[in-house]
């Protein structure tokens, strides 16, 4: 498996998660149900936390890395923890965000990659 192979996935779904919350965002100014702003915010974070640990993962298990490169995907995997629970503190703590839309906005990329999933498994058999 070479490395843009395994990137494709992770785009379709970055994808669908992009589309996913636009449509949810234009949804939510519309039927004024959730605020905007968390919901955004919410699908922002898991969108770059996403990227960052499918960077982290394929660092860590490509094909004939040498321990430097593990090493650093491992740092890196743990970078992410810390600046995602920092960034989670400092928003629920020093901002007022709806709980709930930011819960939306986070389970958008659960919703874009269950469909990425079914889609692909549709079309596929075709």
């Amino acid at each position: 498996m070479n490395g843009s192979y395994a990137r494709l996935p992770v785009m379709r779904i970055e994808l669908c998660h992009g589309l996913l919350l636009l449509a949810l965002a234009v949804l939510s100014v519309i039927g004024h149900m959730f605020e905007p702003k968390a919901l955004l915010l919410g699908g922002l974070f898991m969108g770059i936390n996403f990227l960052l640990l499918s960077v982290g993962i394929r660092w860590i298990l490509t094909p004939f890395a040498t321990k430097k490169r593990i090493r650093a995907g491992v740092i890196l995997i743990g970078v992410k923890l810390l600046l995602i629970m920092g960034f989670i503190s400092l928003l629920f703590f020093r901002f007022t965000l709806d709980g709930m839309s930011f819960g939306l906005g986070v389970t958008s990329l659960l919703i874009a990659s269950i469909m990425d999933r079914f889609f692909s498994g549709l079309f596929a058999s075709r």
